[in-house]
């Protein structure tokens, strides 16, 4: 690797530090944020952050599949859709775990779904509702 390669990764590197907040580089900073939320609210930390990290990498995993299927040829056998299968159900564990950690009904919050697609869009799908949004509708 080139000296300027080197130089410009570790002047990025400093920036990227500088730019990071403090519990996301210190291990006692990140338990104190952990605990000011739980002091703050009914959020359970420690089962928050772990369905927030199963529910990004079991994604990944069932989108891996996915990409293979339709960019590099994987074949939709059975067997890769039953791999499919099994990872939708650990997003499901991880995503239930979510609505535990939040102290959320999981009914409720597939209801709150369904009432702010029927405000988005009716009866029907159209691209144009889904590019052009009302306030408030994230």
């Amino acid at each position: 690797m080139s000296k300027e390669v080197k130089e410009f990764f570790s002047t990025y590197s400093d920036f990227v530090k500088k730019v990071t907040s403090e519990p996301s580089l210190d291990l006692e900073a990140l338990k104190k944020s952990m605990q000011e939320i739980e002091d703050k609210s009914s959020i359970e930390s420690a089962r928050l952050m772990t369905a927030a990290l199963g529910l990004g990498s079991e994604t990944g995993e069932f989108v891996e599949i996915v990409k293979k299927m339709f960019l590099q040829g994987k074949p939709p056998t059975e067997d890769n859709i039953f791999h499919m299968k099994r990872e939708l159900g650990d997003i499901m564990w991880y995503w239930v775990t979510a609505c535990s950690a939040l102290g959320l009904d999981p009914f409720e919050v597939i209801s709150e779904n369904q009432k702010k697609l029927e405000a988005r869009y009716g009866e029907q799908f159209e691209v144009q509702r889904s590019e052009v949004r009302k306030d408030g509708d994230l």
